[in-house]
């Protein structure tokens, strides 16, 4: 179906995987009418430098093949076959596991991958830059939002007369900021050290998550015999642990990771970045939506933030997409306002549960423990609440948008 009408430009400010995922899925539901900006400094950084690593549950897995970036790095993707949960004190000699899922949500459907960001990263930008989609190296400094369109002003100099501009551009957003959008959350006295680790033995798509009373520790599977860690401590111990020699990390990292795979040997520098929850009052303004971080940022603890930033690119994709073939107006208000409806809720909601887990998890309390190894064993005892928690993890549930469910806009 062609779009109708006359439209402006659409404006991402932001070249993340966000910003660059709603450009493929604009221009594939738009076609060429419509010029496509996304403007990040960043993109002028090739190929990408991010050492992290993503779990892409089923749903956004999904997303990604309709765009058609997936074939791009599906090779270099590990699949999440199963995953173990474990509650214990740092010191315990063992680790019992009070909770197992199966990684299907179909036969043959993982429900998770783990995918290194710089491979994402590197195939987006190539297939936004093959899609048609204006790349530019520089930031979004300033815009200027009418009843008819909006001007947005770029760092080289140049303005563009666009109909809708999106916030893609991270917790700190600077478009957010402009816009007088507020946010309301916390900062936790926590952070995640992020480290890739290399093994003896292989995982054999095993995804670990074990609750310490700091918060959780991950072990999320690679492709070959390497993991990704997601590592939470306080803050001040996360700093102390990152600026260890190599040999004093090691230590650490044993004591909390165990031999099971064998001799563990970091293969990165470690990183910690400070945990915060928030979410912006407002996920729209004048001719302008925030999607990602820059409208919400939750625990890492369920690995759902960059998933619910994906859900954000499809839902606002699919309202965008059916104003233009209607002839309205992409950027007005009713057409911002559906894409808030959709998201506002789903977003509190897993707020709400994030944070309820890592106050349940991260503590040193006895009755907890009791309380919280009770509930994951009842869970693991009752096959139709996995399989609904399976679910909901996978991005599977509720009111889905169209490219989660892999269909095309």
């Amino acid at each position: 179906m062609s779009v109708q009408g006359s439209q402006g430009s659409i404006v991402i400010g932001g070249g993340a995987f966000a910003g660059l995922a709603l450009a493929l899925a604009l221009r594939q539901g738009l076609g060429a009418e419509i010029p496509i900006v996304v403007a990040d400094p960043a993109l002028g950084v090739r190929p990408s430098r991010d050492p992290r690593a993503t779990a892409i549950v089923a749903a956004c897995r999904r997303l990604f093949e309709t765009i058609g970036a997936w074939d791009d790095v599906k090779g270099e993707a590990q699949p999440i076959l199963d995953m173990v949960v474990t509650d214990s004190k740092l010191e315990d000699a063992t680790r019992p596991t009070f909770l197992t899922f199966a990684g299907d949500v179909a036969p043959g459907e993982p429900f998770a991958h783990m995918v290194e960001n710089r491979r994402l990263i590197d195939a987006l930008v190539a297939r936004t830059e093959a899609a048609g989609v204006d790349l530019r190296a520089t930031a979004v400094t300033s815009y200027d939002a009418r009843p008819d369109g909006i001007d947005v002003t770029l760092g080289d100099g140049s303005t563009i007369a666009a109909s809708l501009l999106i916030a893609a551009d991270g917790a700190k957003s600077k478009l957010r900021e402009r816009a007088g959008i507020a946010t309301h959350g916390w900062d936790y006295d926590q952070s995640g050290i992020v480290v890739t680790v290399g093994h003896e033995r292989d995982h054999e798509g095993r995804a670990e998550e074990h609750f310490l009373p700091a918060g959780p520790f991950a072990i999320l599977p690679l492709t070959g015999k390497r993991s990704s860690l997601v590592w939470t401590e306080r803050r001040a111990e996360a700093a102390r642990i990152i600026a260890l020699s190599d040999e004093e990390f090691h230590g650490e990292l044993e004591q909390r990771f165990g031999l099971h795979l064998g001799e563990v040997k970091a293969l990165d520098k470690p990183r910690a970045f400070p945990l915060s929850y928030f979410v912006a009052r407002s996920f729209i303004a004048e001719r302008l939506a925030l999607v990602g971080d820059a409208a919400h940022v939750i625990h890492p603890i369920a690995g759902q933030g960059l998933n619910m930033g994906l859900k954000d690119v499809a839902a606002l994709a699919e309202v965008v997409v059916d104003a233009a073939r209607l002839g309205i107006d992409i950027g007005q208000a009713d057409v911002l306002e559906r894409y808030q409806r959709w998201r506002r809720f789903d977003t509190m909601a897993m707020g709400f549960a994030t944070n309820a887990l890592n106050f349940m998890f991260s503590n040193k309390s006895t009755l907890l423990r009791s309380l919280r190894d009770i509930g994951l064993g009842l869970v693991d005892r009752a096959p139709p609440l996995k399989n609904l928690f399976i679910r909901e993890a996978a991005g599977l549930t509720g009111d889905v948008p169209k490219l989660l469910k892999g269909e095309a806009l």
